[in-house]
């Protein structure tokens, strides 16, 4: 029953069964590329989630990476300045599904069947499942002052996030839709290029604190800018995969979490 998860979710904002709210944010993010659903979260369930993220923050991974947009490795075919091999950073935090406490409101709604019928509608996808490994279906990230996301493009066709904490200044999200086509094989180096030389101005989502933000960005260059002040960013990744029994991949495990179980 959709109503199950009415202390965790604003049912009355956001009433997931209507098919008009389905088709509205439907349209949305497929013109956009991007969807923010605003105080999606009740405030009670961000500060349980918020609180259960500071309690757990010391079991987190914390990593700095070096990566090319495209998160591949280096492409011999290319100078090591071209854009396809120039590198940008990434560093943050992370704990894993395994370190989710079980009561959690995250973990409810994660398995919620409405609101996996919802985003089902609303991304196109017959169906949505669990990852099969213990570590990647919801992870909780962790941006302290000084630490970004570095320009990339996704692998995967959508990701869903919740905003749990702002930063106080910076970690403002940012991309530029349609910055390559995959499905004609563009790898699109100039638009790329351009991003990273500062030649073309990006857009910016806002994402307050309880929103539900749908992305695709497999074609969208996008990244979080370096978190200053004082105040750590809190940011929830629900993964799902279109097919059942689908594990991330050991290297991503290892170069994310640190540990393969």
């Amino acid at each position: 029953m959709t109503n199950a998860l009415s202390d965790i979710v604003d049912l009355d904002r956001y009433p997931l069964h209507r098919q008009a709210l389905r088709e509205t944010c439907r349209q949305t993010l497929a013109r956009d590329g991007a969807l923010v659903l605003r105080r999606f979260l009740t405030p009670a369930a961000v500060e349980t989630v918020r609180s259960e993220g500071e309690k757990n923050q010391h079991l987190a991974y914390f990593c700095s990476q070096e990566h090319n947009v495209y998160l591949m490795p280096p492409d011999a075919a290319f100078t090591h300045d071209h854009i396809r091999n120039r590198t940008v950073m990434s560093s943050k935090g992370c704990i894993t599904d395994d370190q989710i406490p079980q009561a959690s409101p995250l973990r409810r709604l994660y398995e919620a069947p409405p609101f996996r019928d919802f985003l089902c509608a609303v991304l196109g996808e017959v169906s949505l499942h669990a990852y099969a490994d213990r570590l990647s279906s919801i992870n909780l990230h962790y941006a302290e002052p000084g630490q970004e996301l570095g320009w990339h493009f996704d692998n995967s066709s959508f990701a869903t996030t919740l905003m749990i904490q702002e930063a106080e200044e910076g970690g403002v999200f940012e991309y530029v839709a349609a910055a390559r086509d995959t499905q004609v094989g563009d790898h699109g180096f100039d638009n790329v290029r351009k991003v990273l030389d500062g030649e073309i101005q990006p857009q910016t989502l806002t994402m307050d604190a309880g929103a539900l933000v749908l992305f695709r960005g497999r074609n969208a260059l996008h990244r979080v800018t370096p978190v200053a002040g004082y105040r750590t960013r809190i940011l929830v990744v629900l993964a799902y995969n279109a097919e059942p029994g689908i594990c991330l991949s050991e290297s991503a495990r290892m170069t994310f979490y640190g540990r393969l179980q």
